[in-house]
């Protein structure tokens, strides 16, 4: 079953994925996003024969399930009692499944804000870092990608803006030359997604937002390291208000 296709007449290749493949993504999702949720609660015990009917797969596909949830701290096998939903405490809050379940379940305002307070900690030093030792190439695609946004931003392109978003902090957790702060990447990768996905972002950027991903860039070309994280704050920051804006709004609690 071909579920999507990376390319056709450039010559790159199909991308593929069996019945099995599709069935057990399913489950998981849908086994992940409970769990998150609440809707199975810590200390619930799943029972095999019970999955395998419920979602008419075969056991084999329940145990592949059960083995990522449990590599991701979801679960646990207790001889004599079967397989028990831990608690949040156990899980492992950086994989990207689990924030993407966590962004889809009613406690999403305490995860956006509990990544939120991470990037504030890190993206402004690794912005100070980028500008001590980022390349001159590096630097200039910074640029670029933030005058990309710009044009994005004000056209409300929100795809674009989105993938170029990602991309640009992308860049600057590699430029910081830190190989631990750029596998933070795909979290933030995630954030933003969920964000944009949840509608916890404006449909149009705030034009301070647009100013401050240029001045990032810019502060990082001049090598001016205490202007570039001062303006990484800032960013997070603003980030951090809209995202409390917008969900005081819809009348959601803050949880956290």
């Amino acid at each position: 079953m071909i579920l999507g296709v990376e390319g056709t007449s450039s010559g790159v290749a199909a991308v593929e994925t069996s019945p099995v493949e599709g069935l057990h993504a399913r489950v998981l999702e849908h086994l992940g996003t409970a769990i998150c949720g609440g809707e199975l609660a810590p200390g619930s015990v799943l029972n095999i024969d019970d999955l395998v009917e419920r979602y008419a797969v075969s056991r084999s596909v329940v145990r592949e399930v059960l083995r990522v949830l449990a590599s991701i701290g979801f679960i646990e096998t207790r001889r004599r009692v079967g397989v028990l939903i831990r608690p949040a405490t156990a899980w492992n809050v950086f994989d990207p499944q689990v924030i993407r379940w966590r962004l889809a379940s009613n406690g999403r305002m305490a995860q956006l804000r509990s990544i939120t307070e991470l990037r504030t900690a890190v993206e402004p030093h690794a912005a100070l870092l980028a500008a001590t030792r980022a390349t001159h190439e590096e630097a200039s695609d910074l640029v670029g990608l933030a005058a990309k946004m710009w044009a994005a931003g004000k056209a409300g392109d929100e795809d674009r803006f989105l993938r170029l978003d990602i991309e640009f902090h992308r860049r600057v957790l590699l430029a910081s030359g830190n190989e631990m702060f750029l596998r933070l990447q795909d979290l933030v990768a995630e954030v933003l997604t969920g964000r944009h996905k949840h509608h916890l972002m404006p449909h149009h950027p705030h034009e301070q937002a647009l100013h401050l991903h240029a001045e990032v860039a810019q502060a990082i070309q001049r090598h001016d390291g205490e202007r570039a994280r001062r303006a990484m704050a800032q960013l997070l920051e603003q980030a951090f208000d809209e995202m409390r804006s917008l969900w005081e709004q819809s009348a959601e609690p803050v949880r956290g």
